[in-house]
């Protein structure tokens, strides 16, 4: 079947998003405190499926439903039942368990037969003509690999031509972590029950989840009593960072920042650092950087200022930066060390990107005004493990680098995470496949780098940062596509997406003086 995850539904989703294990624990509370029973619970969640199945393919006339030994299972004998009294002709298949099926499943399974459904076995040859999946094999109680007759079941639902709608999770992803221990489920499209997991949004999600979706079973308001265990991000929360600029302010109001990188054969990491950084809204940013680079780069972007990497070039202009950008293309000889040691020593905001990042990692620091921006293999390094270690457990990984070098960290990926120490943890809900080609992470530590020079603190930077970051590379691949995508194309429309509030339209015959009165001079 053709994997469709490329396709987000972000800005419908909830914000809040809740442990997987947590939750399992609490459904029996909330359906106690609100006053209904767990079958009821699975009802809702059936119809709520029903519902999305029946609207997103509606020339589906055969579903295939296939249930496993679980409350998952259960969800999927109520969406059977659901289909077959609409009329839809169904096949469900169940797996066989020598346990009895949990009381909610039970009920659910005598309701279908009682409806004169059908109980097949999990090993059944599948009819020809199915034009609809509905995975209900496992939920988010995934703890390893899925065993038989689970494993040969996904294999078959990801070889079959027909869409997939999986059931509170793609069978097989685990829900806390995103990792995929075995065999797992490419879904067309997810709906998670009652609240949002982190599996379905970092780690390896995105090439099994699908269009995501969530029902929240009428459990939102007491959802809202307990705290999540982080907060999703997307573009429609750029205006809380990111207000109207005064109408008088003036370039040094944006801040100074100082960009440093670059050793010979890597201009073009600082160029798109520096450049995201002055899209991103910094007053002014001078770069420090290789000689021979100095004069390429001017002639590229001539609002940088631009000069020759030493001790007493960066001594000066470290007393001059409100905030310091260190390590896009810096590289780890004597000239890139010189300059890492002498920042390391500064007390300024800063960011750690790229080399810096590696140098950090054999002489290990741990401050608070400070963003890290490490990819899984940095994070490795800067951890002292594998990157497998890494992405078996993004949230744990994210924390134990907050926790080991202090500050902020941005753990990128699919669902990039940004932690803070001793404080929130966030999830970026933005960015596609075409983000997998060098210079991207140059961009991203522009970009927040440019927003700390604004005076947003470090969390809200790295935050906002993220969000344009991936949002920009959204609204590129909606005009190309992902392939093919360079980093040097999001420069182009970050500005739209920090200025959020813009709504201004200006016609063509409106006067000049008319567009003056509302520009911040630029003196």
């Amino acid at each position: 079947m053709t994997n469709q995850s490329e396709e987000r539904n972000a800005l419908s989703l909830p914000h809040s998003v809740f442990s997987a294990d947590w939750l399992r624990q609490a459904e029996s509370h909330a359906a106690q405190e609100i006053g209904i029973s767990l079958f009821t619970l699975m009802q809702r969640a059936a119809v709520a499926a029903f519902h999305l199945a029946r609207t997103t393919f509606p020339a589906a006339h055969h579903w295939l439903v296939l249930c496993g030994h679980g409350n998952n299972g259960g969800d999927g004998y109520e969406v059977a039942r659901l289909a077959k009294s609409a009329g839809i002709s169904v096949t469900l298949l169940a797996v066989k368990n020598a346990k009895p099926l949990p009381d909610e499943a039970q009920t659910a399974q005598n309701a279908w037969l009682s409806a004169g459904g059908a109980v097949g076995a999990a090993d059944t040859r599948w009819p020809p003509d199915i034009d609809l999946i509905i995975d209900g094999l496992l939920g988010t109680g995934l703890a390893s690999a899925p065993c038989a007759p689970y494993d040969a079941l996904i294999v078959a639902i990801n070889a079959h031509e027909a869409p997939v709608l999986s059931l509170d999770i793609p069978s097989g992803l685990d829900a806390e972590k995103g990792t995929v221990p075995g065999k797992a489920v490419q879904a067309t499209l997810t709906i998670s029950f009652i609240a949002l997991k982190p599996g379905l949004l970092t780690g390896k999600a995105r090439d099994h989840v699908g269009r995501l979706h969530c029902e929240s079973l009428g459990l939102r308001s007491w959802l809202g009593g307990y705290p999540a265990v982080l907060q999703r991000l997307d573009a429609t929360q750029l205006g809380d960072w990111l207000p109207l600029r005064r109408p008088c302010s003036h370039k040094g109001d944006h801040g100074n920042l100082l960009v440093i990188g670059g050793d010979i054969g890597f201009a073009g990491a600082i160029l798109m650092a520096s450049e995201a950084a002055l899209r991103a809204g910094a007053g002014m940013v001078r770069v420090l950087t290789h000689k021979q680079h100095a004069g390429p780069i001017l002639t590229a972007r001539p609002e940088l200022m631009v000069q020759e990497l030493n001790e007493k070039s960066l001594s000066i202009s470290l007393e001059w930066a409100d905030v310091v950008v260190v390590g896009p293309g810096m590289g780890q000889k004597a000239w890139g060390k010189a300059a890492f040691k002498q920042v390391s020593e500064s007390t300024k905001p800063a960011l750690f990107d790229a080399d810096a990042l590696n140098l950090l990692a054999i002489t290990p620091q741990k401050r608070q005004n400070r963003v890290l921006t490490p990819h899984p293999g940095e994070a490795a390094r800067l951890l002292g493990c594998s990157v497998k270690d890494i992405e078996s457990d993004r949230l744990l990984a994210v924390r134990k680098l907050t926790e080991r070098y202090g500050g902020v960290v941005v753990l990128k990926g699919a669902g990039s995470l940004i932690a803070e120490n001793g404080g929130p943890m966030a999830l970026a809900d933005v960015g596609n496949a075409g983000m997998a080609t060098g210079g991207m992470g140059d961009v991203l530590s522009g970009i927040i780098g440019g927003l700390l020079a604004q005076q947003l603190s470090l969390f809200d930077a790295a935050c906002a940062g993220a969000v344009v970051h991936g949002a920009a590379a959204d609204r590129i691949a909606l005009l190309q596509g992902t392939r093919g995508m360079l980093a040097t194309d999001l420069l182009a429309v970050i500005a739209p997406l920090v200025n959020p509030d813009f709504k201004k339209k200006i016609s063509p015959n409106e006067s000049t003086t008319t567009l003056s009165a509302g520009r911040s001079r630029n003196a």
